[in-house]
């Protein structure tokens, strides 16, 4: 569903991501590991077509970023670094359907969409007020919903839970763990360890733009005679687990 070959970014003749290769299949989350400044966000935009790559390929659903990068919007739902990205003026209904539009559904469509996710978000009792007045939590799963309303194929998660509550973080944690369930390919990074242990199938490990390694947890422990996940990814970063 995704397919990664040879993927470079480069800035100022520093590779900020270096000839990395990965594959993501139909109902599996794959999580995306590295320090800040790794190349996480870099890949997850160029995947998502808001950059171009210096070097090599990616297919998402069968369409290559370069050569059809409106037909890859179309396939991806993103969420990035927990920016919820909506217009405090507009309710978050109108949010919602905004996007929809410009996803190119109709607006029956849209508004079933919307009754649909709000109750599936427990946003109910608030998806006609005015995005301004929300809080922080309400904001982020309007947001996610907003990246999934089109139905997309792939999702494309930064950081997904940033600023929420334990409440409202399992509720988003059950919202991946449903689109892993409708078959969609889901590529998750984040910090939070305890995170990428509950949700990915597998991890890819990355750092200064390189792929240091991947598997999956139970494979990358065993191969690493490591006990946890931040032990085995401070190692595999070079750093120094008696700090």
């Amino acid at each position: 569903m995704i397919k990664v070959e040879h993927l470079t970014k480069t800035f100022k003749k520093v590779n900020a991501v270096n000839d990395i290769s990965f594959e993501v299949h139909e109902g599996e989350i794959v999580g995306l590991l590295g320090e800040n400044g790794a190349g996480k966000t870099t890949t997850l935009r160029i995947l998502a077509t808001l950059m171009q790559p210096t070097h090599g390929h990616a297919w998402l659903n069968g369409y290559e970023i370069k050569e059809h990068p409106e037909s890859v919007r179309q396939e991806i739902g993103i969420l990035f670094g927990g920016d919820v990205a909506l217009y405090d003026r507009l309710t978050g209904r109108e949010n919602m359907i905004y996007f929809a539009k410009l996803n190119g559904m109709n607006e029956q469509q849209a508004q079933a969409q919307v009754d649909l996710l709000a109750k599936k978000l427990e946003m109910e009792t608030y998806i006609d007020r005015k995005v301004g007045k929300y809080s922080r939590g309400m904001k982020q799963k309007v947001s996610l919903a907003r990246s999934i309303i089109h139905d997309p194929h792939i999702m494309l998660f930064d950081e997904p839970s940033t600023g929420l509550d334990v409440f409202s973080t399992r509720l988003v944690h059950q919202f991946i763990l449903d689109c892993k369930k409708e078959n969609r390919a889901i590529l998750f990074s984040s910090h939070n360890m305890y995170e990428v242990e509950k949700l990915c199938d597998r991890i890819i490990i990355i750092n200064k733009g390189e792929l240091v390694d991947s598997g999956t947890l139970d494979e990358l422990k065993a191969r690493y005679h490591q006990n946890n996940l931040e032990d085995l990814f401070v190692e595999l970063i070079g750093g120094d687990l008696h700090e």
